[in-house]
């Protein structure tokens, strides 16, 4: 059971935090619960109510693919459930083209679902999408479900996980409180029309995915609180400071304007005006002139970002393989290898691979002189878990020189503490962390740089083929828990460099030679030129300059020290990052277990512990760190 740094105690698979319907982290409590669940194990599984969404499917979306399939589907069928046609076009072609490299093609077809409620007086009956029997002040719920055969649920869910392209749970549990209630799957309240071929449901195939999607049974680990979806909406809309639930282009209007940076008057919890037509816009605070709220795209998560990014690359520019550079999340790395020409991995992130880069751009010049050299560069910064930064303004002028996108990931950094843009094509973010903090909603952004040499032709592509897939009362959530963003984000930094200050003063290099801890990866330490370069610089009051982010990573000198620190530290644990309370997790351990050894090659140990810092008390935190610390203290004397 994982007590947080407050006392509160959550058991294993329990939402992190408590009783939150759509959280996006889980209780794992103990090492042995981590790799528990990375192996299966049915004692971890079947404790588990929720998990991180891209990799767990929620409940609710389960109980609608199951009424999707039992009415869609035929023998031996599986489904996944996305918000737009094409989306679910992304999908079709992606299980086609992956299992078709295996030697067993497999066609998925599609259906497109719309769902209103029952009308009473027509009994609902449905005729088709034009004349569904739905009252017409209540809009429909457009749905596109993707059948295939079940022995093809790898290649689904590696879509599902890489692109981040599915339903929300909140869109899952919208969809189910419009059908009748215990409704047969025959429910009247559907209507649909078929997309493409059955597949073939000869067809199968191995297991090629590395982590695990589980979806749990439904019952009875479904309800994480007994109130109803409408009394849970009033409530947040009367005492959590909410916006209705019609407001969602309000809340929309004021997510772009406070990513751009263009809000005059912003941090107030209680600020309702920042998607007000008339609310007052300034230039952009994000270090680039002309920055405004149309150069920000919402998207469902971060890594959904990610992967439109490399989409409107493809669509743009001619084709060349991306780089990936640094050690990224491990779904990153995934979309460059399997969509489009792949990528050349350069892991380590550091100067020496720049230089390796540029002899990839010679070679690939004197191979063909007529084409641009590469598609892409995608960074993070600083990156997940090694907390390196590149030298972006070195990264910049290669990109200029030949003519690929630099797209970097600030969702480590943020903007209140690193000023990337001016040197990005493109910057993606996941609005799911620390701008949200909350840990109960996804999302992601995409800025495009309007000075960038790139911008005109990637601003005309995304006007012209952006979908807005974001479900608008997951953009109300996240509009609610960011207005104050900026304040936390200042706490998060102070304690985050307290406890590193302190793990750091127990290593060889802060003095203790015989200490357990062996190094401590943070912003401040590791790169600390590159990082220093963007942080960002207020010359009339230099105390509030950018601070060094909410994550570190601690390794130690064994696995029995790493195990019984993570064991013994007071706070939640679980997926995730950025959340207003302290979260640690065995980082390689969930995100690369069946690839230890390879991750390991690129400084990222299997017993690493990384921890997302939090809001609370200094005090109490420090005491928690030492608290660990002594018991992996303990443990090496044993």
């Amino acid at each position: 059971m994982t007590t947080s740094a407050n006392g509160a105690e959550v058991p294993l698979g329990s939402p992190v935090p408590p009783f939150t319907p759509h959280a996006v982290s889980v209780s794992l409590p103990t090492w042995r619960d981590n790799v528990g669940y990375e192996e299966g194990d049915k004692r971890v599984i079947d404790a588990m109510v929720c998990g991180y969404p891209r990799f767990f499917i929620n409940p609710k979306i389960t109980k609608l693919a199951q009424i999707c399939e039992q009415k869609f589907g035929t023998q031996g069928e599986s489904s996944m459930l996305f918000p737009t046609k094409l989306v679910a076009e992304q999908c079709r072609s992606f299980i086609h083209h992956r299992s078709s490299q295996d030697g067993k093609p497999v066609i998925a077809r599609l259906i497109q679902l719309l769902i209103c409620p029952e009308d009473k007086a027509n009994q609902g009956v449905l005729v088709n999408s034009d004349d569904c029997g739905c009252n017409a002040s209540t809009p429909l719920v457009d749905l596109h479900i993707a059948l295939f055969p079940s022995d093809a649920f790898s290649y689904a869910k590696q879509f599902w996980q890489h692109s981040g392209g599915g339903i929300s749970s909140r869109l899952a549990e919208h969809c189910l409180s419009l059908l009748p209630e215990n409704s047969p799957p025959s429910s009247p309240a559907l209507t649909h029309r078929y997309v493409g071929k059955v597949s073939n449901r000869h067809y199968s195939t191995k297991e090629k995915f590395a982590s695990p999607i589980h979806s749990p049974p439904l019952a009875p680990t479904e309800p994480v609180e007994n109130l109803s979806t409408d009394q849970s909406f009033y409530l947040e809309e009367r005492y959590g400071r909410n916006l209705p639930q019609t407001s969602a282009s309000f809340a929309k209007r004021a997510l772009r304007r406070r990513i751009a940076g263009v809000l005059v008057r912003e941090g107030s919890f209680d600020d309702l005006s920042a998607g007000d037509q008339d609310a007052k816009i300034g230039p952009s605070r994000r270090g680039v002139d002309g920055v405004s709220e149309h150069d920000v795209y919402l998207y469902p998560c971060g890594m959904n970002a990610i992967f439109n990014a490399h989409q409107l690359a493809m669509s743009v520019l001619p084709q060349a393989k991306s780089v990936c550079f640094g050690f990224p999340y491990t779904d990153t790395l995934k979309i460059l290898q399997k969509w489009g020409p792949g990528c050349h991995f350069l892991g380590h992130g550091l100067d020496s691979d720049i230089d390796e880069l540029e002899k990839i751009i010679k070679e690939e010049i004197a191979n063909n002189p007529s084409k641009t050299p590469l598609l892409a560069l995608f960074t993070e910064f600083p990156s997940n878990p090694l907390l390196r930064s590149a030298d972006l303004p070195r990264l910049r002028k290669l990109a200029d020189e030949h003519g690929f996108l630099l797209v970097v990931d600030e969702t480590i950094g943020n903007f209140t503490n690193v000023d990337v843009l001016p040197l990005a094509d493109v910057v993606v973010s996941s609005l799911t962390k620390v701008f949200s903090g909350a840990s109960n909603v996804m999302g992601g952004s995409l800025v495009l740089n309007p000075q960038g040499k790139h911008y005109s032709k990637l601003k005309t592509h995304l006007d012209n083929n952006y979908e807005d897939n974001l479900f608008d009362q997951d953009a109300i959530f996240l509009e609610r828990n960011s207005r104050d963003f900026q304040r936390r984000v200042k706490v998060i930094d102070a304690n985050a460099e307290a406890v590193c200050e302190f793990l750091r003063s127990q290593s060889p290099t802060g003095g203790s030679p015989s200490g357990v801890v062996k190094d401590v990866y943070y912003p401040k330490y590791v790169t600390p030129n590159h990082y220093e370069r963007c942080r960002i610089k207020d010359k009339a009051s230099p105390g509030e300059n950018g601070g060094f982010g909410g994550l570190f990573s601690v390794t130690f000198t064994s696995p029995a020290a790493s195990h019984a620190f993570y064991d013994a530290l007071s706070c939640y644990k679980g997926p995730s990052l950025g959340t207003n309370f302290t979260l640690a997790s065995p980082y390689a351990i969930l995100a690369h277990f069946t690839e230890l050894d390879w991750a390991a090659q690129y400084g990222v140990e299997a017993d690493l512990v990384r921890v997302s810092v939090g809001t609370e008390d200094i005090t109490t935190l420090l005491a928690s760190f030492r608290h660990a610390l002594k018991a992996a203290e303990a443990a090496t004397t044993h």
